[in-house]
């Protein structure tokens, strides 16, 4: 059995479930709460020194960063592909998933952070809020951990954060003009990467970016995914309601202030 360390909101853990569920293997599941910090408990942090979901244990081999997870099972567990069998569709899918990770993840925790857990987080005593605050490794991102969840949507890495989102949703669309998935004629790896950063900005209540009237092709491509098995597998089953509800009110309370970002 595979063992998967994940947390249920987690767009990294989200896209391995994806994956999972459309190769139809089960795995075992060890929950990781980051909201109360578990990512920082010694033990786990052992089989990540990175302090972040998720991690894979497969065959007692550890592995880590969710791109090279998918690329792993997608290899270990080959039926069905989920990469085109052509050089060029290949490559179009690694452009996606480099992008992603170099370009888009950095910015989803400043979109989040300001957004949606913030209230959460400020209401927990000072000395838990800092001291999940002081387990973060890397500096810089402990720096703007710490200004989102100050400043809210008015922090200085703000507003760049949601342009990255925006020109990302606009790529899609574009790439959506001609082909069914981002993938290509299939659903794929880069469709299961990027579907949890979209959704991510559906369960911040940024509607109006993913209405049918501003980007139809996306509004297609995401009711698509939805309507897929493996979501309500991989993320409908794990969606955790209250925290969803959570995260919508208060994305639709900063709205006002979000929408002139937008072009509204």
């Amino acid at each position: 059995m595979i063992e998967l360390y994940h947390f249920a909101l987690s767009t990294c853990s989200q896209k391995v479930r994806l994956v999972f569920a459309e190769k139809g293997t089960e795995f075992l599941s060890r929950e990781i709460d980051l909201l109360a910090g578990q990512q920082h408990d010694p033990e786990y942090v052992k089989l990540n020194p990175k302090h972040v979901v998720p991690t894979v244990v497969h065959d007692d081999r550890v592995l880590l960063e969710s791109t090279l997870i998918i690329r792993y099972l997608d290899d270990a567990l080959p039926d069905p592909p989920l990469r085109p069998a052509d050089a060029q569709g290949k490559y179009e899918v690694e452009r996606w998933l480099k992008r992603v990770d170099d370009v888009l993840h950095p910015a989803a925790p400043i979109v989040t952070f300001a957004i949606g857990p913030r209230a959460l987080l400020l209401q927990q005593p000072e000395e838990v809020r800092e001291a999940n605050l002081a387990a973060i490794p890397n500096p810089k991102t402990r720096a703007v951990r710490r200004s989102v969840l100050e400043h809210g949507v008015a922090a200085p890495e703000f507003a760049g954060a949601f342009r990255v989102f925006l020109e990302t949703l606009d790529d899609m669309e574009r790439e959506l003009a001609d082909r069914p998935w981002i993938s290509g004629q299939g659903f794929g790896l880069a469709d299961a990467t990027l579907l949890p950063y979209v959704l991510r900005l559906e369960h911040l209540a940024m509607d109006p970016l993913l209405d049918r009237s501003a980007r139809p092709r996306l509004a297609d491509w995401l009711a698509r995914v939805k309507a897929r098995p493996s979501y309500a597998t991989a993320v409908e089953a794990w969606a955790a309601p209250a925290l969803v509800e959570v995260m919508r009110s208060n994305g639709k309370a900063v709205w006002p202030e979000v929408e002139p970002l937008a072009g509204g």
